[in-house]
């Protein structure tokens, strides 16, 4: 099956504009300007359908090709404030960063943690050998039902990793003004962590010729899944 069938515009056109999406802190609008600086005339509106429909289907790509995630989840929750109604944002990073799944939801209970420990169980393949969370009483009730094996961490400033990794999705909320409605945020910040584990690669660790390599294996990586 052709996923381009019955677009206009090339692959390689469509796959770099929802590249730039989910990498950098871009509008539809910025996009349009720099395709626009190319030569290449394509409205925002279909940016915004190609980064619907296209980025979900990359994303699902990168997830089966993912080579899986470290052994420690740092978990942490954030408000997340749709159409006026306040929502919890849960996220769990492995100790080398990358994300292993992100979740939108309306509380933070008990029942909501269970729910979040349960993809995230679906995502690893199996349980963790530690979690690091914060104090919230939620964590204990899930991991005391489905994990209770495994090490639980809730010492200050351990967490910090998974605070910081919010960060990035701020800075993207704010450029978007804000999301729309649950199902754009769920659908954007899940695609948004996929590429950004694609491209997480330590710069700061490793020396400049193998951040190269990694780099050209980066790509190398993203073009398999925007074929």
């Amino acid at each position: 099956m052709n996923t381009y069938k019955r677009h206009r515009f090339p692959p390689n056109i469509i796959s770099y504009a929802v590249w730039l999406n989910c990498r950098f802190n871009l509008s539809h609008r910025d996009i349009e300007d720099l395709l626009a600086e190319r030569g290449i005339t394509v409205s925002r509106e279909a940016i915004r359908l190609w980064c619907i429909k296209f980025g979900a289907i990359y994303t699902r790509r990168l997830k089966r090709k993912h080579r899986g995630y470290g052994d420690t989840f740092y978990i942490a929750e954030v408000f997340v404030k749709i159409n006026g109604k306040q929502h919890y944002l849960w996220r769990a990073v492995d100790q080398d960063g990358e994300v292993v799944d992100v979740y939108l939801q309306a509380r933070r209970d008990g029942a909501a943690a269970k729910r979040f420990f349960r993809r995230l169980l679906r995502s690893h393949g199996g349980e963790p050998r530690k979690i690091v969370t914060d104090k919230l009483r939620s964590y204990r009730v899930a991991r005391r039902e489905l994990m209770p094996d495994v090490i639980h961490s809730a010492n200050q400033y351990e967490n910090n990793r998974a605070e910081q990794s919010h960060e990035a999705t701020r800075v993207r909320e704010r450029g978007m003004r804000r999301f729309k409605s649950v199902r754009q945020a769920q659908r954007f910040v899940t695609a948004h962590a996929a590429v950004s584990n694609l491209f997480n690669l330590s710069r700061h660790l490793v020396r400049a010729e193998h951040y190269r390599d990694l780099g050209i294996s980066a790509f190398g990586e993203w073009s398999r899944a925007v074929a």
